[in-house]
């Protein structure tokens, strides 16, 4: 034991979060389980608790030392594979190899149905003979409450036959122990007394540290490994520290581990029975479609049915400081919600997005529209706002009413929500990225859509008065969007001047010789301060527009969308060995830097999967097959089965996720949806909603004609 009594180095070096490049999500079925773990670089990294926006480590993993030469972090170290036990069911099996060849360590990951449990089985397996006399640490990093400072932790024995690793922080308190003892354990300051620091200085545990905090701490154990070399950890949870240690003891001794994986995976074998078969209409026989699904039903919280975030992941999160609690992507955002639920209900789950819809009357506003984005128990995060993620929700009531799924008319959420509408459109604040104020092709397409659908809800309810309100102006606005977002000075494309702009501040109809349309300019955000730059707004194009012809306003063969196709197609469409993809915008600053940095603020836009899905629908709108799309979706997915937010364009790794955001909620909602389109031979989410689309001749007609 070290003669130091205390730990030093307080408080430790700056906090960070894990790898958003997640390889596995998952958690049990049912209420009475209230954690969430996730997979990157091979192991265990955040683990959310007591709801689906709150992480509450960085990672936990296993370290290997021989005494002498070897010292082997299993992250950095070994090469990973990982697998899902059974399609549809995300419990993984994780192989982690030596690569020299002298080892391996297998895991297996699942939840506890009954618990705030993880529990992680582990084998290690000795593949030359100098390697039965390997040493085995567990080096675990708290970051309880979703922050990495100001966390305590302690070690001891209980009386039992545990030993454990305690840590808190507030009111947050998570305990780990194990079928095996702890020959000896510590708890460090991260960087500097942590156990990292200890083995690989020492190739042993020399540093018995029995508390630390307040700080940035780690917690070490040696694993006394049986004859076998396989054990089992648990690391429970808990509002106080005899919870959290009851909890992790009751689930590894009283239940165990193949019985807890069982109950897990029944669970989850019932919930998947009860799904479409959509594997017909998949590249894959269904692989990714039962994936998607089970990763979209791991994103909604326990404690507030309906409420779902976009990722379990922090963008860049190895570079994100974790000393004040940070939302990452695991928040709710209306917009990704909406997705979210409609991925689902295509899938045949007629429970969850009527959840949502619920969750989502809880958390409007008293103006009737949602905050940008907010946590699951409705603090804002964000308080942008977006007209779209107003218009949404409006959808997905008038389509679940419309399924017969409400048991009353939804009214009072919708007439809140199109009024809002009413009083503030047609211009949105913020655009569907996030960025910028005007007229957007997208946005404009959700909102009147939405008001056609408030319209046919309002006569439900027997509200004629607002009904004719509503439908009047989303005909007047449907009229109009032309005037309003379309070009015909563009200089993107030789030979193609007209297409619909990304966003107008300034309509293009309003604009002439007094204030040439060119010298209206939209700010590019998340550049390198180097590259800062105002774009005219006409030499600015995303693929906003294609919601015009999937909600149902414009035809895919209307002369507006196939002008802008070429356009949009030049200057944002990138084909990599996994298929064709697009950037959010040309010009776009969100993503790693030119040489790979990770996105601190500024960077370059890579490539979104979610774009290929909806290119998928504009084909199958356009009577063409959509397959293509669905293959390359289906090739962007990882080894753990997951779709990213983003994946490079150039280089050995052009198609593979970035450190933005893998899994991402809204890539996985447009795969499945693509698949139910295709079966069902239309686009699943245009609402059906008589005389939605104005004719092509009242468009033609209200195209204005400006001065050259």
């Amino acid at each position: 034991m070290t003669p130091e009594s205390q730990a030093f180095g307080a408080p430790g070096l700056p906090a960070t979060w894990a790898s958003a490049r997640k390889q596995a999500v998952g958690t049990a079925l049912g209420e009475h389980s209230r954690v969430w773990f996730t997979v990157a670089e091979g192991v265990l990294t955040e683990v959310y608790y007591p709801n689906v926006d709150c992480p509450n480590q960085r990672d936990l993993q296993l370290l290997t030392t021989d005494g002498g030469e070897l010292f082997h972090e299993e992250r950095r170290d070994l090469l990973h594979e990982i697998e899902w036990l059974e399609d549809g069911i995300p419990a993984f099996r994780i192989v982690s190899r030596d690569p020299a060849g002298r080892y391996r360590l297998v895991k297996t990951i699942c939840t506890d149905p009954e618990a705030d449990c993880v529990l992680v089985h582990v084998a290690f397996e000795p593949l030359v003979e100098a390697a039965r006399h390997y040493r085995l640490f567990l080096l675990w990093a708290p970051h309880l409450g979703n922050q990495g400072a100001d966390n305590h932790g302690v070690t001891y024995h209980d009386n039992t036959e545990c030993d454990w690793l305690v840590a808190w922080r507030n009111t947050y308190y998570a305990a780990i122990t194990a079928t095996v003892p702890f020959s000896r354990m510590s708890v460090g300051y991260v960087g500097h007394s942590d156990g990292w620091q200890d083995v690989h200085r020492h190739r042993r545990m020399e540093w018995v540290f029995p508390a630390a905090g307040p700080g940035n701490i780690a917690l070490t154990a040696e694993l006394d490994l049986p004859p076998n070399n396989e054990f089992t950890l648990c690391l429970g949870f808990g509002g106080r520290e005899r919870a959290a240690i009851d909890a992790a003891s009751d689930c590894l001794h009283r239940r165990g581990f193949t019985s807890v994986l069982k109950a897990y995976m029944d669970g989850w074998r019932d919930y998947q029975a009860g799904l479409l078969d959509l594997a017909a209409h998949s590249g894959d026989g269904g692989r990714l479609y039962r994936r998607s699904v089970a990763v979209l039903r791991t994103h909604m919280d326990k404690q507030q049915p309906g409420a779902g975030v976009a990722s379990l992941s922090i963008p860049w999160g190895e570079t994100v400081r974790a000393g004040e609690p940070s939302g990452g992507y695991h928040l709710v955002w209306p917009r990704d919600l909406y997705q979210h639920a409609m991925g689902l209900l295509a899938a045949g789950d007629r429970e969850t997005p009527v959840e949502v819809l619920h969750y989502l009357r809880s958390r409007q506003q008293d103006g009737g529209h949602w905050l940008q984005n907010f946590w699951v128990d409705g603090r804002p995060y964000w308080e942008g706002l977006q007209l779209d993620e107003v218009g949404y929700p409006v959808l997905l009531a008038q389509r679940l009413w419309q399924e017969g799924l409400l048991d009353e008319v939804p009214y009072p959420l919708v007439q809140r929500a199109a009024d809002f509408l009413v009083g503030h459109g047609p211009l949105t604040p913020q655009d569907r990225w996030e960025e910028t104020r005007g007229y957007s092709p997208h946005t404009l397409a959700v909102v009147v859509a939405a008001l056609y659908a408030a319209a046919i809800v309002a006569e439900a309810a027997g509200k004629a008065p607002q009904a004719a309100t509503y439908r009047s102006v989303a005909q007047g606005w449907a009229r109009r969007i032309e005037d309003w977002t379309f070009t015909d000075c563009g200089q993107l494309l030789p030979g193609h001047p007209e297409h619909y702009e990304r966003i107008a501040r300034i309509p293009p109809a309003d604009t002439g010789e007094h204030l040439p349309e060119c010298r209206v300019f939209l700010p590019i955000r998340n550049l390198p301060p180097e590259a800062m730059r105002e774009d005219s707004q006409c030499c600015v194009v995303d693929g906003g527009f294609l919601e015009l012809v999937r909600l149902g306003l414009r035809a895919p063969d209307d002369p507006h969308v196939l002008k802008t196709l070429p356009v949009w197609d030049a200057l944002a469409r990138r084909e990599t060995p996994c298929g064709p993809a697009w950037y959010r915008y040309n010009g776009d600053g969100y993503g790693e830097h030119e040489d790979g940095a990770p996105f601190d603020g500024s960077g370059r836009g890579r490539l979104w999967p979610l774009l290929t899905g909806e290119r998928g629908h504009y084909e199958l709108a356009a009577a063409r097959d959509p397959m293509p799309y669905i293959e390359a979706l289906e090739s962007f997915a990882n080894e753990g089965g997951l779709l990213a937010e983003q994946v490079w364009d150039d280089g050995p790794r052009a198609g593979r996720g970035t450190g933005s955001a893998t899994p991402l909620v809204w890539a996985h909602a447009e795969y499945v949806r693509l698949l139910r389109s295709r079966r069902d031979g239309a686009v699943f989410d245009r609402p059906d909603v008589a005389g939605l689309a104005p004719s092509r001749a009242d468009r033609q007609g209200a195209k204005t004609a400006k001065p050259r």
